[in-house]
């Protein structure tokens, strides 16, 4: 039996097959091992891959970027409007559903950001089955951290409309960790141009072509030549960029990289010193300057990048997948499945003046199972203790309306003095499902909840 692992991001899809105790990443049918995750519409076909990319200065208004960003979003989610205002194919909302407004000439067609993600699939499904064959349709798709469960059920919902047979839906940092076992200067040749190009979309995105090929370049370079010929009414464009510029005109974008693992650094309550490893994945991790300051930032740490980091995820998919069909001989030492808590998980109790305070007791991130004991103090004087348990995406606190379980304790014995403890017991287990039990700890009164995910 095989297996398959499929990591569709927002610029490039990859996928690897488990076959005889190993996971690989297998080449396209153009001979490369990652596939921009562009889909071209034109008047009779629909064009994915390398071929979309290429074509898209000409068709930019019908050629689909970044489908990701919007997958499972509405019209007032704030990366949905960001994605909407960027995107050179026209965005529109349409029986309440977001659809790509799609012109190739004879007539109008309006496309689900879900179809687009099918025709993606389809694409790594048929490169898969050139090397496992037509019957081989288990996979294992990966997803950001970040994603909520619309985001999660449309890409996987893409998955299966493809004809995959999805095992399961596994982060994207879990499937980077199970790839490597864990747990299982201003040039002479610029040019200032008296127009501004901004506004015409043809000449930006040649623009941006060049740039992406640059930025890849300079990640073992130390310059990169970008020319394009007849940029924009009839003038050619000419630069030299050396590493150096491009570090410092990226240097902001680092520093939020840096940032954002510092803030997961402070939010999982680990410093620097605690960690020992650290997994390198997703294309802009090569940037050798980005490498040098998360080096900087943990001095004694190895850094894992042995496996290129567009391969990564995918392995670690592969992997996964090869797992949940049974295999047992897998030649990645100790490989474990690795999930973690998607949000934060609150309880509600009552600081020295009153008010309303909460603490968190699963921090998202939290590695799956996990367990924590929380003890609630009450008056001895009232018969009934409730406690309340809330979820927070770690951006915004806890407010009422994101409250999602309780426990009450009734027919407690009255005290005429003291606090009354209760002891509350918190599991999560690895499929996200939450066990709660609430013990009064004088007279051994309990009370127990389960959650289960929603599916």
């Amino acid at each position: 039996m095989a297996a398959i692992g499929v990591h569709l991001g927002c610029t490039s899809a990859c996928v690897a097959v488990y076959k005889d105790g190993r996971a690989d990443v297998v080449a396209n049918d153009a001979g490369d091992r990652v596939t921009p995750a562009v889909v071209a519409y034109t008047e009779n076909e629909e064009v994915v891959g390398l071929a979309a990319k290429q074509s898209r200065i000409r068709n930019i208004s019908n050629t689909v970027m970044k489908v990701k960003q919007i997958l499972g979003r509405s019209s007032d989610d704030p990366q949905a409007q960001k994605y909407i205002s960027e995107s050179k194919c026209l965005v529109i909302e349409k029986n309440g559903k977001l659809r790509y407004e799609i012109d190739t000439g004879e007539e109008m067609k309006f496309v689900n950001p879900e179809d687009v993600a099918r025709l993606i699939f389809s694409k790594m499904k048929e490169t898969a089955h050139s090397v496992l064959g037509p019957d081989a349709n288990d996979v294992v798709i990966t997803v950001p951290f970040d994603f909520g469960e619309k985001q999660k059920n449309a890409l996987g919902e893409a998955a299966r409309a493809a004809g995959f047979n999805v095992l399961r839906l596994i982060h994207e940092p879990s499937a980077a960790l199970l790839a490597y076992g864990i747990g299982q200067d201003s040039p002479t040749g610029k040019r200032s141009f008296k127009h501004d190009v901004r506004g015409n979309a043809r000449a930006m995105m040649k623009l941006m072509n060049s740039a992406d090929t640059a930025k890849h370049s300079l990640s073992t370079l130390g310059s990169a030549n970008c020319f394009l010929d007849s940029l924009y009414e009839g003038q050619d464009f000419d630069c030299n960029v050396s590493r150096a510029r491009f570090e410092l005109l990226c240097s902001p974008l680092f520093n939020k990289c840096i940032e954002a693992i510092r803030g997961l650094l402070e939010q999982s309550g680990f410093t620097a010193d605690d960690i020992n490893k650290v997994v390198l994945c997703g294309g802009s991790s090569r940037i050798p300057r980005l490498q040098q300051m998360i080096k900087e930032l943990f001095p004694a740490v190895e850094l894992l990048n042995s496996i290129p980091p567009d391969e990564v995820i995918p392995i670690g998919a592969a992997i996964e997948a090869g797992i949940l069909i049974g295999k047992e001989n897998l030649l990645v030492e100790d490989s474990l499945k690795i999930e973690c808590s998607a949000k934060d998980i609150l309880v509600k109790g009552v600081d020295e003046s009153g008010a309303n305070s909460f603490r968190v007791l699963f921090p998202s991130g939290t590695p799956l199972p996990a367990r924590r004991q929380h003890m609630l103090q009450a008056p001895g004087s009232i018969s009934s203790v409730c406690l309340e348990l809330y979820e927070s995406d770690g951006k915004n606190s806890a407010k009422e309306e994101n409250k999602f379980a309780q426990v009450v304790l009734q027919d407690l014995d009255k005290k005429e003095n003291g606090l009354r403890d209760i002891l509350a017991v918190l599991t999560m287990k690895r499929d996200g499902s939450l066990h709660v039990t609430c013990t009064d700890q004088e007279t051994g009164k309990c009370e127990a909840i389960t959650i289960e995910v929603a599916s």
